[in-house]
């Protein structure tokens, strides 16, 4: 009896603990329903299909032998054939529950069913609905064309009929014009026939009527050119206003365009101070910006300062050329004089050269294939030979080009089959030792660095420097006081600053404690030492004029008032030339331009010519090409007006 009770808990328990679908109440009414009732549909209009779910403990019948129903203790039990047929009833009780919760399962799959019908319906008829929206749409759009073309097509109506109007506008003028001139042959007729009318009845008037007809007629035609004249005066004065009214005008319009013009010189004066203030601005955070970072980059990569008297036992000559050279050089030019004495052990190892080709890129005097001999000269030798061909060139009439001279200059100095072994070798050596004034400038004008009137005008400069102090040293002792020397430096270069002929000065051995009556010994000024380096005093005035060039093209590049990679054109050159440089005269100014646009001079256009504005360059090439040749300022720049 207690297992058939423990099997009818356990029975119930798992009854109770069957899951139930959430969103569905059911109670002992619902329950008691039929089939037919139970599969009765939901209402149509029905949205929300979740319901609170509820627990089914109110359809759980109570089951006998639970811990309510226990018997009391020292009851008599039941007989067994009492309590099998018991749980037999509540075995049959539970059982017909679980078949009305099937009923109620199917029922929840059906409703389940139909909601997913009516979503699926629901996503149909919205894309059913987006579909007619997407047509409507493309009709809308065809719509808006459609008025579009009709736009476009009244518009040439419009233009069309304005056209048409205009024609029978001109119509109209010509029939009235037409019409006027039948007017008046008609008066005319009219008034002829008057006239004969009079002629015919001579006693209405009392006079002759031939007479009075000539005089009638006389006095019609003055009508008609008082008339004709008064209808020029018209046409020619209607818009006249009188002369006092006009002086009036003209004078307030010459005042307001004064000031007009003085307001915009003003602006322009502005602009550009604004403009060199912002380049000013500009340049300065790029410097600053550049200093920060090398600061940086010493900072890190700083190392201690090379002892350089190690160099003493490696360079040849011992310690003694070795203090020589390196005498008032930095550490970077030091370094120059270290390589240049590598190079030059490393050279004079070399017997042969290989030769470069015959390329386009290959200077005419290289040109070679096969191995070139190494002549290995000594330094002085190539200085001297260098030398010897500047005093040459200075003598022609220089109708080639400078490399083709060298090269015919070798030839004949060497003859023709050893001349391209000394070109290989003194090029070789003058791209060598940069340090050496003469080497240098050789290979900047031999390899189109510079013009060769750079280095004919440097040396013209100073052979009329001399000459100037020789003239003032009337003992020629070869002395003058410092007050003769400061004299002559201001009258042969004006247009150096007071802080440049103080340069000078002090490079040619003056002192802030020197008086004007010490005398100077100007000839050692212009001496040269054995491999051609000159004094302090020559080699300042170069660094000056190099300075001065590249400051006279900076203030070139400011007056055009464009970036490097923009392009510059003829006529604006030449008026910013003129513009920082008034002095110029017409044929320095064409042969600027003539190189900065690679030019002859015979085929530039003339001043105002149309031809002009055609000819343009990119500024940074216009500026490198300028670089070249011998650029100088001529004249002081007119100051400008003060705002």
């Amino acid at each position: 009896m207690a297992s058939q009770q423990s099997w009818c808990h356990s029975f119930s328990s798992a009854s109770r603990l069957q899951p139930q679908p959430s969103g569905v109440t059911m109670d002992d009414s619902f329950l008691t329903k039929d089939k037919s009732t139970q599969k009765h549909k939901l209402p149509q209009k029905r949205r929300t299909l979740e319901l609170p779910a509820t627990p089914l403990s109110h359809c759980q019948a109570p089951v006998p032998g639970e811990a309510g129903n226990l018997p009391t203790q020292g009851a008599p039990p039941a007989g067994r054939g009492h309590g099998f047929h018991r749980g037999t009833e509540v075995a049959a009780h539970q059982r017909e529950k679980i078949r009305a919760l099937e009923a109620l399962k199917a029922k929840l799959v059906i409703v389940n069913e139909e909601c997913n019908e009516r979503i699926l319906a629901m996503r149909a008829e919205e894309r059913h609905e987006i579909s007619l929206l997407k047509k409507e749409k493309m009709n809308l759009l065809k719509f808006i064309d459609k008025k579009n073309e009709e736009m476009i097509s009244l518009q040439s109506q419009v233009t069309k009929l304005r056209k048409n109007l205009a024609e029978e506008y001109l119509h109209y003028l010509s029939e009235r014009d037409a019409r006027k001139i039948l007017i008046a042959d008609l008066n005319k007729l009219r008034y002829q026939q008057e006239d004969m009318s009079l002629a015919q009845s001579p006693g209405i008037w009392g006079e002759d009527p031939v007479k009075l007809t000539l005089a009638l007629k006389m006095t019609r035609q003055d009508l008609t050119r008082t008339q004709m004249e008064l209808n020029t005066m018209k046409a020619n004065f209607g818009d006249v206003v009188p002369r006092r009214d006009f002086e009036t005008q003209e004078k307030t319009n010459k005042d307001l365009q004064e000031q007009l013009d003085s307001l915009r010189a003003s602006y322009e004066e502005v602009r550009k101070e604004h403009e060199i203030l912002m380049q000013l601005h500009m340049s300065t955070l790029k410097e600053r910006d550049q200093f920060y970072s090398e600061l940086q980059e010493i900072q890190r990569t700083s190392t201690p300062r090379p002892d350089w008297s190690k160099c003493e036992d490696v360079v040849a000559g011992g310690p003694e050329r070795w203090k020589m050279l390196a005498e008032g050089k930095n550490s970077d030019q030091l370094v120059d004089v270290l390589l240049e004495e590598i190079g030059s052990g490393l050279l004079r190892e070399k017997d042969f050269f290989p030769g470069l080709g015959y390329g386009e890129a290959i200077p005419a005097f290289l040109r070679f294939d096969g191995l070139v001999e190494n002549k290995k000269p000594n330094k002085k030798d190539v200085i001297n030979l260098l030398k010897d061909a500047w005093k040459e060139r200075l003598a022609e009439e220089q109708k080639e080009t400078f490399p083709d001279f060298f090269f015919n200059f070798l030839e004949h100095r060497f003859g023709p089959n050893d001349a391209i072994a000394w070109a290989y070798t003194v090029f070789e050596n003058i791209k060598l030792f940069h340090s050496n004034e003469v080497m240098s400038q050789f290979y900047a004008v031999l390899m189109g660095k510079w013009s060769e009137n750079v280095y004919i005008t440097q040396k013209e400069t100073v052979a009329q420097l001399l000459k100037e102090m020789t003239n003032a040293d009337s003992k020629n002792e070869g002395l003058l006081t410092m007050e003769q020397f400061s004299t002559i430096l201001k009258s042969t270069f004006p247009l150096k600053t007071e802080e440049q002929i103080q340069e000078l000065m002090e490079a040619g051995g003056w002192y802030p404690s020197s008086s004007n009556a010490d005398l100077l010994n100007y000839r050692s000024l212009f001496m040269e030492d054995e491999e051609g380096q000159s004094e302090p005093f020559v080699q300042k005035l170069w660094k000056q004029y190099m300075n001065e060039k590249a400051e006279y093209l900076q203030q070139l590049k400011q007056e055009l008032c464009k970036e490097l990679h923009e392009v510059v054109t003829l006529p604006k050159l030449r008026g910013a030339l003129m513009s920082i440089d008034p002095s110029l005269d017409k044929q320095t100014v064409n042969t600027y331009i003539s190189q900065a646009f690679q030019l002859p001079e015979s085929q530039l256009p003339e001043e105002g010519d149309e031809k002009e504005e055609g000819i343009v360059e990119i500024l940074q090439t216009a500026l490198e090409r300028l670089q070249v040749i011998d650029i100088r300022r001529v004249g002081p720049r007119e100051p400008e007006p003060a705002s």
